[in-house]
């Protein structure tokens, strides 16, 4: 008995990481833009992600590797890397609708 509770559980967990989006947000620094997009970035979360996001802030002063990894070109970026296809959006995420319909949370 005691595998096939083992084997529930493994497969909630795993079916949870599916629903799961997953973003990291890149700035530079406390700029007032950096600023801007990681309040909009949380706001936008908790409104219409609640519980299911993961959103990683990653200062690109503090962790250039991390940017050169994902091939950051400008700042702030958000990137949905999961669930797929990866999206980018580029700016302070002023423009709610461009950010919901990206991460599929809103249609056109």
């Amino acid at each position: 008995m005691k595998p096939k509770s083992s084997t529930r559980a493994f497969e909630r967990s795993t079916d949870s990481r599916k629903r799961q989006t997953v973003l990291r947000l890149y700035i530079a620094g406390s700029s007032a833009r950096s600023m801007r997009a990681i309040e909009n970035a949380r706001q936008i979360c908790d409104e219409y992600l609640a519980g299911s996001y993961e959103l990683d802030v990653i200062d690109i002063f503090k962790q250039p590797a991390l940017a050169k990894d994902d091939q950051i070109l400008a700042v702030p970026t958000l990137i949905k890397k999961l669930p797929l296809p990866l999206r980018r959006f580029i700016g302070d995420l002023s423009d709610r609708d461009v950010v919901l319909v990206g991460l599929d949370v809103k249609r056109k």
